[in-house]
């Protein structure tokens, strides 16, 4: 049995530092020679007490979709008076908004508790310390402010595939998987069998599942029956439409029928209809009754920061980053164009499929300004210029500036590309 944590053992040092001291701490972590894997995050869970929770745990996991389904599941629940938290990655603005306790991100000083409990947690009684990720290690906190907050549930949002993910340490109720496609092929294999493999990971032996995807992988299903795991997909066991009773298009209404539920005229949320359909199936298969009426509002009241966002009458974000999320992000731009001309400010990271995400949106665009991301994984706007023609920046802030000045005022910008074109953004324009 490995040892618990006592709070007399984190020391005096770790408790005087701050949240900033912290993230730089976290930041200099020596990731050599670390590769996937739960032994890391099981020792240490167990050390920290937190291999289960207290609260009803559902893990949500995905290619598209993972932040807007937990969002729109948060709010319901949230109306139907139920606490929840939820742990989603990256951040954009504030580090803090890793974690949302009933809507709310903890203080400072609970974050710094969180990492002094998981730094002392690293060391075993002799000594020796255990490596961990910057993902590792802040997940960890995140559980530990859960254990400590004990909310009614616990909204997970896999960082990275599902299977071998940090996040997949905890036992969890149920298990959401929003959509399949190709991203970090690197790591989760060039296929959709591979990568839907490495998604149903996060199913649990006999507990429910949910499936968005409308044509779920082989490997998927099989996990699943391996499993036992009464795994509910869209199309088959629940239907969406944006279609009303007779067959017309509502356009700001839509239905959910399946699993239970039999709901009509339903308002639109801001984030997709897609994943509000996801997160009412597992919202459906959940202990949680809820009221039709506290559904409605949380449909009405879900908002996500970075996903197809308005920070001004001429300028909007969306974190689009891969090709099914430019796919949607193109259907969705009919709704912000004016009556000028439709501006994309672009950055992307160099390991994503710069070209198949650029491409559907290369018809929609009248000007495109490019801009290079910073950092090792960055693009550089030269990079981006191979597959799209436009105006090279060296940072987001300079293509945005260029965008604005050659902007009329029937004209609107739509940056996108990445969490970091949009963090850029958020951090320059001091939107919060």
């Amino acid at each position: 049995m490995s040892r618990m944590v006592e709070p007399e053992s984190v020391s005096k040092l770790e408790q005087q530092r701050t949240l900033a001291d912290w993230l730089v701490v976290l930041e200099g972590l020596n990731m050599a020679h670390i590769e996937l894997g739960l032994a890391r995050m099981s020792l240490l869970a167990e050390r920290l007490n937190l291999l289960s929770l207290p609260s009803h745990v559902i893990t949500v996991g995905g290619t598209n979709g993972k932040g807007t389904t937990c969002a729109l599941l948060e709010s319901m629940l949230r109306a139907g008076g139920v606490s929840v938290g939820v742990y989603s990655s990256p951040h954009l603005v504030d580090y803090r908004e890793r974690v949302r306790i009933n809507g709310n991100s903890p203080a400072a000083a609970d974050f710094c508790d969180a990492f002094a409990a998981v730094e002392a947690a690293r060391l075993d009684d002799e000594g020796r310390e255990t490596a961990l990720t910057y993902f590792e290690f802040t997940t960890l906190a995140a559980l530990w402010l859960f254990r400590a907050a004990a909310p009614k549930v616990v909204l997970l949002e896999v960082g990275l595939g599902g299977r071998l993910d940090a996040t997949n340490v905890v036992a969890s109720e149920q298990a959401v998987v929003t959509t399949i496609s190709l991203d970090h092929t690197d790591w989760l294999g060039d296929d959709r069998e591979s990568v839907g493999f490495e998604k149903a990971g996060i199913f649990r032996r006999a507990k429910p599942a949910v499936c968005g995807d409308a044509n779920p992988p082989a490997s998927l299903l099989a996990h699943a029956a391996s499993l036992d795991t009464p795994l509910f997909c869209t199309g088959r066991d629940y239907t969406w439409s944006l279609a009303d009773k007779q067959g017309q298009v509502a356009g700001t209404t839509w239905s959910f029928h399946g699993l239970g539920l039999a709901l009509d005229d339903l308002p639109t949320p801001a984030l997709p209809v897609m994943n509000a359909a996801t997160a009412l199936a597992a919202l459906a298969l959940s202990p949680f009754v809820l009221s039709e009426q506290a559904i409605r509002n949380g449909l009405m009241q879900a908002q996500l920061t970075g996903r197809l966002q308005q920070l001004s009458a001429q300028l909007w974000v969306d974190v689009a980053h891969n090709p099914e999320s430019a796919e949607y992000l193109a259907s969705q731009l009919s709704r912000i164009r004016k009556s000028g001309r439709l501006l994309g400010v672009v950055g992307m990271l160099k390991d994503k499929d710069i070209e198949h995400s650029l491409a559907p949106l290369a018809d929609q665009l009248d000007g495109w300004y490019l801009a290079s991301l910073g950092g090792p994984r960055g693009a550089s706007a030269a990079e981006l210029a191979q597959w799209q023609a436009g105006a090279c920046f060296d940072s987001v802030a300079e293509a945005l500036a260029a965008a604005e000045i050659d902007a009329n005022e029937q004209d609107v910008i739509i940056a996108f590309g990445s969490f970091f074109t949009v963090a850029d953004i958020l951090a320059s324009k001091e939107w919060q």
